[in-house]
């Protein structure tokens, strides 16, 4: 039985050998082919070759060379083929036009060889040879890939990140780092890169995760540059194992929540506990005041003196529990404010019917100077009062001697006209080192000297939370030992 040799070179050569008429219809499709691109021969022959392997922004390149070879018989080049996976390969083409009876091309005969490993291997050396020892100095894994995706230099940071051996990574598609589930998804993203290339910051897309060549997943942060070499356009990756600052994150994320649950839980309590706090503490309070009027018989000289001790202990620790529970309700945003217009001047009188007597008591003066013209501001007139209360009582219990001066005054900043509200005083001042202090909760400033003054450190904090919610703003200005000059500014009704 004789061997059919020209059989055996057709279709068992490895390359793939490949026969389409003139215009590119598919006649023969060789064993070689459908190792090479992945088409069985009933899949590929009756179908166009620029089709089925031909890449979209080569199918101008394409026509010509067929009309090249029509015209001069063969042809020997280099160019890309897609896969049927749509996996890019380089390969040389040796084609050569088969012609008729009468001389003209009837059919064209392709060799198409697949380079592409040897052309990275090849590619690798040259810049390995040119970037390979400043590769080497970062402190990140870099990859060097090339236009079609394959990786033609790692450094040794890149190989150790990923768990493979040294030059293990060349030639090899860059989706092999990433996980199955990004693969698809990442070609269709590194193809569109590759035609419009531009640098991209670290940490700047989505998280991404990296696959080690054992299978296990770590988060990763990526930056892109664009590179043009003598070998072609390439992209270097930088890439940065992020596990650690993960962990990090992540259990601060849980610390958070834990402490968000322990915040929620502190103001539920509060807001639940109102009550119950509060009602002991006013009978208390009313039945000392009993006493304290001789209602029940009269009272010792001693008797006497503890009873007020009892009634202004229990005044100071209600007046600590309101601040606690106010805080709690400004802190989980359940304050309710009720909008409306009201006469600054109105405002001012009824409290310093309330607070002049607690000046006078101390032997301060105390005045109030406001504009005959009715100022007006349209917000909660109880968020007002207990602001300007706060600061008056700051006022009256840090001044021994001289006096308290509550002032209204308008001013216009630009498009905006403000009323101020200030609290003047000549008290002992605040010292510079102090006046960071003044806004933080339970905070007492210049603890050795004022610590003969009752309080919670939580008036000005409060203060403070209310006028935001307000849309004003509280300032200050104090020269220790010459008093202090609080503001409270509200936009004009």
């Amino acid at each position: 039985m004789s061997t059919d040799f020209d059989r055996i070179a057709r279709d068992e050569t490895p390359d793939a050998v490949i026969i389409t008429t003139l215009d590119g219809l598919v006649q023969h499709w060789s064993a070689g082919a459908q190792l090479t691109f992945g088409y069985t021969s009933a899949e590929a022959t009756g179908q166009f070759l620029h089709d089925l392997i031909v890449p979209i922004d080569l199918l101008g390149e394409e026509c010509r060379l067929r009309q090249l070879i029509a015209a001069s018989g063969s042809s020997n080049h280099e160019s890309l083929r897609h896969k049927n996976d749509r996996t890019l390969i380089y390969v040389v083409v040796t084609a050569k036009a088969v012609r008729d009876a009468q001389g003209a091309c009837e059919f064209i005969l392709y060799g198409e060889k697949d380079v592409t490993i040897p052309k990275v291997q090849r590619d690798a050396k040259l810049l390995d040879a040119r970037f390979g020892n400043l590769l080497e100095s970062t402190p990140d894994g870099i990859v060097l890939v090339n236009a079609i995706g394959r990786i033609v230099l790692a450094n040794s940071e890149a190989e150790r990140l990923f768990g493979y051996g040294a030059k293990e990574l060349c030639g090899e598609l860059i989706e092999c780092l990433l996980p199955a589930r990004y693969r698809a998804a990442h070609t269709g993203h590194r193809s569109h890169y590759m035609r419009l290339p531009r640098a991209r910051a670290m940490g700047a897309e989505r998280e991404l995760f990296g696959l080690r060549k054992d299978g296990t997943e770590f988060p990763v942060e990526v930056s892109l540059s664009p590179l043009e070499t003598g070998e072609g356009s390439m992209v270097m990756s930088a890439i940065r194992d992020v596990s650690a600052r993960k962990r990090i994150e992540l259990a601060l994320q849980e610390k958070n929540a834990e402490l968000e649950k322990a915040n929620l839980a502190k103001d539920h309590f509060l807001a639940g506990m109102s009550h119950e706090l509060r009602t002991p503490l006013n009978a208390i309070i009313g039945f000392t005041g009993t006493l304290l009027m001789r209602l029940p018989g009269p009272l010792t000289s001693d008797q006497d003196k503890q009873l007020k001790t009892i009634r202004t202990s229990a005044h100071h620790l209600l007046s600590l529990i309101n601040d606690l529970l106010d805080l709690a309700k400004i802190e989980s945003g359940k304050v309710e404010l009720a909008s409306e217009k009201i006469i600054c001047q109105h405002i001012l009188s009824e409290l310093s019917e309330t607070l002049a007597p607690l000046a006078t008591c101390k032997g301060l003066a105390f005045r109030c100077d406001a504009p005959a013209a009715e100022l007006t501001v349209q917000t909660d007139a109880r968020a007002l009062c207990q602001i300007l209360i706060n600061l008056i009582n700051n006022a009256i219990k840090f001044t021994e001697t001289g006096e308290v001066v509550i002032s209204l005054s308008e001013r216009t900043t630009g498009d905006q006209h403000w009323i101020d509200f200030c609290v003047i005083d000549s008290g002992v001042g605040i010292q510079s080192t102090e006046q960071t202090k003044l806004f933080q909760a339970f905070s007492q400033i210049d603890s050795g000297s004022t610590r003969r003054f009752e309080g919670t450190g939580l008036g000005l904090y409060l203060s403070q939370k209310l006028t935001v919610l307000l849309g004003g703003e509280l300032s200050f200005a104090s020269q220790f030992g010459s008093g202090s000059r609080f503001t409270l500014s509200l936009q004009a009704a």
